[in-house]
């Protein structure tokens, strides 16, 4: 991690951890498929973990991906392998929040994947013990959808380009898919994020917007959602 990522990236830390800081808090981490969510939740997960002097904050942070909530793959294709199928069926929400968010309210272990999408059949089940004051990351697409917009207490977007978004996620495949946004292969994936970013402008409901293009030099700014805060 070069410097100036880990000055930004220490700098968003340090606003999560401000999050309801005397009680556990659920973040989000938002953006496009090949964004870099899963790789700045884990890095944001060690930072915290290093504890620097300078920051006096030791805060824990741990972080979990919507990817373990798929639906079975005959239910994610029953309506087709258009983009409109992969927007509205992908995600089983109910059971994430069965399995994390009723749980990480109470106090009590969460499960945070209940669905192999690889194998398409059920994982067994892991209960993950998280502390008291503990900031979870959930990190993954469609996390603005007006359904979940209300289970956070604040949440990222990060802001790429399907120009670079696109190869930069083929690129744990390499040689299946064609890097540009625009070929067939990439129909169903890239237009069902298309139909949620007009749907939902996940930028707009955000409190903080990384530009995550240029690995090396991300951009944060603070942005005010326009959606209401939890209720408990």
């Amino acid at each position: 991690m070069t410097d100036s990522r880990r000055a930004v990236l220490r700098r968003l830390l340090s606003m999560i951890r401000e999050v309801r800081p005397d009680r556990r808090a659920l973040v989000a981490i938002d953006g496009l498929d090949g964004a870099g969510k899963t790789v700045l939740a884990e890095e944001l997960v060690e930072l915290a973990a290093e504890r620097p002097s300078d920051s006096g904050d030791d805060r824990p942070v741990a972080s979990m991906s919507i990817d373990g909530f798929h639906h079975p793959r005959a239910v994610r294709y029953a309506r087709g392998r258009g983009p409109d199928s992969f927007f509205h069926d992908s995600y089983d929400y109910g059971a994430f929040v069965r399995s994390v968010v009723d749980p990480f309210r109470e106090g009590a272990p969460i499960v945070p994947a209940v669905w192999d999408v690889e194998a398409d059949e059920s994982a067994a089940p892991v209960r993950l013990e998280l502390p008291e004051r503990c900031v979870l990351l959930a990190e993954g697409i469609f996390l603005h959808r007006p359904e979940l917009c209300t289970l956070w207490d604040a949440s990222v977007w990060v802001e790429v380009p399907f120009e670079v978004s696109v190869p930069r996620g083929n690129a744990r495949s390499p040689g299946q898919y064609d890097s540009n946004p625009e070929a067939a292969d990439n129909h169903r994936y890239v237009g069902g994020q298309r139909l949620y970013l007009a749907e939902c402008t996940p930028w707009d409901r955000a409190n903080w917007i990384i530009d995550n293009e240029d690995l090396q030099h991300p951009r944060l700014r603070t942005h005010l959602p326009c959606q209401a805060p939890p209720l408990d």
